[in-house]
């Protein structure tokens, strides 16, 4: 800080008080009885104002008057001074005893504090901080106790008295309360800091200090003295700093120091209670210098981004100097043309003494202990010192005074700013001067680039690259650093880092096609737009290595796989640039220099290439000119994947065909649903070109246009195909067509035909067609499910034909693999004949009402009870069978067989629903006598033996064992016997021999009166007697089933109408069955062989039009 006189008058009497005008232009002065005006500018007494009778002790100039403003009256001691709070509701009296009362707008009292001194110490100075950014009102309170002290509005002291070793008469802020201002007894100004820090003398007076202010919003101090003096000081508050490379250290508020890092915008605040005189920064150290002291401070660690300070060392000594230069042991002191080098404990281990005084002085780095020292003095020498040398170097000496020194990154080179604002550059090693600049205030070189500079003057930058033209920008301040793309400027008191593109010196580069120079500049900093431009220049300029980092840089995949390429063929041995440029060229869309250089390289073929692919196909074709059809051909077609790709299909197809390319003109129309171009292809096809018309009959399918698949494939003559065609659009009728003219395709007809009705559900049409395609496993596998779901649905009657129809698809099975399926087509049978009958008893134990006669439903459950005698199978229910036994035998009176299927019963889990009727059941037959009725005793017609009602056998007679036949509606044992051939007798010889019928002639003759009996023994007429009969009643009787075995002869007697013939498939034998009563007339179904009495057949045939066993109509029965 430095206080320069600005003006000075003297009046005749004490200066007790003094005011300046808001805007700060006039100051009133109390002199005596008497107000002086002056002017600030220049002290021009304005003018003088009178009429004041007494002495004059205090002057105000209000910056805002007004007559509603309260009037304060109090009587009070002796009030020495007094002062408003900024927001004027309260006001501090100093008082002549020692007291300072703090007192509202309205004269209460709310604060009363008394002083150590008492009315020994008047309270002569008391100013309240003007400064709007504190929280809290401070006090500062100055008495003749010689103390300095501070308190908040409540009272509240901050911090200790301080003591100032005089009288004080006078005190004063600055207007933002930064600094503080008294005079007094010591005949002085005193510049103290806000917290009461003495920073120094403002200026000097021949008597006491009365009165001091602050000329508003600035650094003029006005003084009133005791012999009338009147001085006007400016203070000028110098820059206390020091910087290395991205560190700047400052002073701020007089006694602190901040440590600014230029790049992260980090701040530290080093926190002093002394004057601030100088600040040195080197790498991790940092040296300030006080009144009385130097603090060495270092950093924590070795991070680059670490603030955080602490002291090393302490030299508690004055110093006198007028530049301070920190290294990593050793401070340097400058003091006109002495260079001074202590240790940090303050031992002088060095003197440097200069022919002139010393302008500048810079560390410029080294070894520790070792480092270098670039100084710069008045007389143009410029010297290099070792803190470990005494001797220095000159390094070059110039006519002119040094003001600005910095050396280059390399020490190759020295940038010099002389007295006349001259940059001068040096070579060190010749001392030759390389170039100069006018207009330069600072230099700085950068720091990451040897042959880059800026230096700043006149309000501009100027970036020099190498021996380029100046580059200029604007920029008020000075350059005090260059790192990278930052320069760092301290303009007034604010250090800031500039970032600067480096686009000029790089383009300055560019232009001469340095590009690893250039390279250098942009990884200073530019912007994406400058590293494409040098990515590009490089790359034309075939610098691969430049152009490679260059676009990396700005992530442009594309052009570094190109350079990846070339560098791929290059290895491999391939040289020619002009191919190399070609395909830069391309790259950069300059494509017509790429194709006359592919020309000129002998590479038509890739200037082609590289129109098609961009769809420039005027170009291409321009550039092919009248050449080879078969390019001309190839670029139609790329022209017709062109247009297909920028979806104009019927273009593409156009071109396609014209091209040759059927293939690719079919799959456009085809994805487009264009059938009528698509047929007038496959018309224009020649046959003999089946790939591309099988493609269009896929098409045709496809767009269910079957017709047109049709005819294509005829055209083709794929019949196959043609049959499959038929097939998946269930075009039968057609497809049974092509069957019958090739029967070879039966398999694809047939099965997929049976598949479709099974998945319409049709599934006994389905099994037919299984059936008549040769698939008999799968027309078994579909009955066999049939069958099955009926049983679980409880379609009894449907589950006994399904079996029915299984069994016969077993006979037709069993030519190939006899003793299995014979043995199922058996299995098949009974179970059909058992759920048939079944049908019945369901029906009749589930339904309220029964279409069933007593004896019917008797019969009927006798005989599944019978057949019952060795398993179960699925559905069927032994509870629902013993009921309709139980019940219909006690109604008909087989009481006996009643009370054997009730105790039956019990032994079963019976349904809740029936669990009441059996028991009830159980109790009532009980009452009925043990036997049962003769009427419903069966009669066995071969050896007319009565058989019991439960018989244990089954359904066979016990006494010949011979199996009963019965009648598939009534199920009463029908009046029929089998009988076998003889060996050697085959089935049809057997027909045969029945349908001759030989003449029957009766031994008794009756004519109209008279009976003879004939005495002949003629061999060809047939006697009375019945062979059969005979045969049965010789071959009844044993414990074991002896058939009835007939010869030649024996089939020669029977009548046609008395036999019964079951004429089954290969390989089963046929069977014959004797009526031993012809006139009771019986009917056998032709395809089922199930029997039935004729009158019981022919009214099933009327309710169901169809057998009830087999389902065969009588249409396809009359046929």
């Amino acid at each position: 800080m430095r206080a320069a006189l600005t003006w000075r008058d003297r009046a005749e009497q004490c200066i007790y008080d003094l005011a300046f005008k808001p805007d700060g232009t006039q100051l009133i002065i109390a002199a005596g009885n008497r107000l002086l005006v002056y002017d600030t500018s220049d002290g021009t007494l304005i003018q003088p104002l009178k009429g004041h009778k007494d002495t004059v002790y205090c002057v105000a100039y209000p910056a805002l008057w007004s007559a509603s403003l309260p009037s304060v009256a109090f009587t009070l001691q002796c009030v020495c001074f007094l002062s408003w709070t900024n927001d004027g509701q309260y006001l501090a009296l100093g008082m002549f005893n020692g007291i300072v009362s703090i007192r509202n707008k309205n004269g209460d009292e709310k604060v009363k504090i008394e002083r150590p001194g008492g009315s020994s110490s008047p309270v002569w100075s008391i100013c309240w901080n003007p400064s709007r950014d504190e929280r809290n009102d401070i006090l500062a309170v100055a008495d003749w106790g010689q103390k300095l002290s501070f308190y908040h509005l409540s009272g509240k002291q901050i911090g200790k008295d301080r003591v100032l070793n005089f009288d004080p008469c006078c005190i004063s802020y600055f207007t933002k309360g930064e600094y503080l201002l008294l005079g007094g007894s010591d005949r002085q100004v005193s510049l103290f800091t806000r917290d009461g820090v003495r920073l120094g003398t403002v200026g000097e007076q021949s008597s006491w200090v009365w009165t001091c202010k602050v000329k508003p919003d600035s650094n003029y101090v006005a003084v009133g003295c005791q012999d009338g003096t009147i001085s006007f000081y400016q203070l000028i508050f110098s820059t206390v700093h020091g910087l290395y490379k991205d560190r700047y250290a400052y002073r701020d508020s007089m006694t602190d120091v901040i440590v600014q890092h230029l790049i992260t915008e980090q701040k530290v605040r080093i926190k002093g209670r002394e004057l601030v005189k100088k600040i040195a920064i080197y790498k991790n150290r940092l040296a300030i210098q006080m009144p009385e002291k130097i603090l060495i401070y270092e950093l924590y660690s070795d991070d680059s981004a670490d603030m955080y300070y602490r002291v090393k060392e302490k030299i508690i000594k004055k110093f006198e100097c007028n530049l301070l230069v920190v290294c990593s042991d050793h401070i340097i002191l400058c003091q006109e043309k002495r260079l001074q080098c202590l240790s940090f404990s303050g031992v002088k281990e060095r003197e440097w003494l200069m022919e002139s005084l010393i302008r500048y002085i810079k560390v410029i780095g080294g070894p520790p202990g070792r480092e270098g020292l670039l100084v710069g003095l008045k007389n143009g020498q410029i010297l290099k010192i070792f803190v470990d040398n005494a001797l220095a170097i000159v390094l070059l000496k110039q006519s002119t005074a040094v003001r600005c020194l910095d050396m280059s990154a390399s020490r190759s080179k020295l940038a010099v700013v002389d007295e006349n604002d001259t940059c001068l550059v040096y070579d060190i090693h010749t001392k030759e001067l390389l170039f100069q600049e006018p207009n330069a205030n600072s230099v700085a070189w950068n720091t990451q680039c040897e042959d880059m500079l800026c230096f700043s003057g006149g309000g501009y930058l100027n970036i020099k690259a190498s021996n380029f033209p100046v580059h200029q920008q604007k920029l008020q301040g000075f350059v005090v650093g260059y790192n990278g793309s930052k320069i760092f400027c301290l303009h007034v008191f604010s250090m800031s880092a500039v970032e600067v593109p480096q686009s000029a010196p790089m383009y300055q580069y560019l232009e001469r096609k340095m590009f690893k120079e250039a390279y250098q500049i942009a990884c200073l900093g530019v912007t994406d737009a400058d590293w494409r431009e040098l990515a590009m220049e490089a790359l034309e300029g075939l610098e691969f290595e430049t152009a490679k980092k260059a676009f990396t840089r700005v992530r442009d995949l594309r052009y570094l796989e190109l350079i990846s390429s070339i560098e791929d063929r290059k290895k491999h041995g391939e040289n020619n640039n002009d191919l190399f440029l070609a395909d830069v060229y391309a790259y950069q869309g300059k494509f017509q220099e790429a194709a006359k250089l592919y020309k000129r390289s002998g590479h038509e073929n890739l200037a082609l290439e590289m129109y098609s692919d961009l769809r420039m196909f005027d170009h291409a074709k321009e550039f092919l000119g009248s050449g080879d059809p078969k390019d001309t051909k190839m670029l139609i077609k790329k022209q017709a994947d062109w247009a297909k790709d920028i979806n104009e299909p019927k273009a593409a197809v156009e071109m396609y065909l014209s091209a040759g390319e059927h293939m690719k003109a079919i799959e456009i129309s085809g994805d487009h649903g264009w059938v009528d171009m698509l047929i007038e292809i496959a018309r224009k096809l020649d046959k003999a070109e089946r790939e591309p018309l099988a493609k269009c009959a896929f098409y045709f399918k496809q767009l269910d246009n079957p017709g047109y698949a049709a005819e294509t494939y005829m055209k083709v003559g794929d019949l196959k195909a043609l049959v499959q065609l038929h097939v998946e659009t269930h075009h039968w009728e057609e497809a049974f067509t092509l069957c019958e003219k090739h029967p070879e395709f039966k398999d694809e007809v047939y099965v997929p035909y049976a598949q479709w009705l099974a998945e319409s559900d049709r599934f006994e049409e389905a099994q037919k067609a299984f059936h008549k395609a040769g698939r008999q496993r799968e027309a078994v596998r579909v009955l066999e499910q049939l069958t099955h779901n009926a049983v679980l649905e409880s379609r009894f009657n449907d589950a006994a034909y399904y079996y029915w129809m299984l069994s016969m698809q077993c006979l037709d099975i069993a030519q190939g693999q006899q003793t299995e399926m014979l043995q199922k087509f058996h299995h098949f049978q009974h179970l059909a004949e058992v759920y048939h009958v079944y049908h019945f008893i369901q029906r009749y134990t589930e339904e309220p009402f029964s279409f069933h006669l007593p004896e019917t439903l008797f019969n009927i459950s006798r005989f599944l009870l019978h057949s019952l005698t060795k398993e179960t199978p699925l559905g069927i229910s032994k509870v629902n069978t013993l009921l309709a036994l139980a019940k219909q035998s006690k109604a008909l009176g087989a009481y006996k067989l009643a009370r054997h299927a009730y105790d039956k019963l019990q032994g079963l889990q019976i349904p809740d629903r029936f669990q009441k009727s059996v028991e009830l059941g159980s109790l009532t037959i009980r009452s009925k006598p043990f036997h049962d009725s003769e009427e419903l005793v069966p009669l066995c017609y071969r050896c007319s033996t009565n058989n019991p009602l439960l018989n244990n056998l089954g359904n066979v007679c016990i006494n010949c064992r011979q199996p009963f036949v019965f009648s598939a509606s009534s199920y009463e044992v029908l009046h029929l016997v089998e009988f076998h051939l003889e060996e050697g007798i085959t089935d049809e010889e057997a027909v045969a021999l029945i349908d001759l019928e030989a003449p029957r002639v009766s031994k008794w003759q009756e004519t109209r009166n008279t009976q003879s009996l004939k005495l002949d023994d003629s061999t060809d007429i047939i006697e009375d007697g019945d062979p059969f009969t005979a045969k049965l009643s010789f071959e009844q009787g044993g414990s074991e089933f002896v058939p009835v075995v007939v010869s030649r002869a024996v089939l020669r007697s029977m009548s046609r109408r008395d036999v019964l013939v079951k004429r089954w498939p290969r390989p089963l034998r046929w069977q014959f069955y004797r009526s031993l009563l012809p006139d009771a007339s019986i009917t056998m179904c032709p395809s089922c062989f199930q029997m039935f009495h004729t009158e019981d057949y022919e009214l099933l045939i009327l309710q169901n039009n169809c057998c009830p066993f087999c389902r065969r109509r009588t249409e396809e029965s009359n046929q």
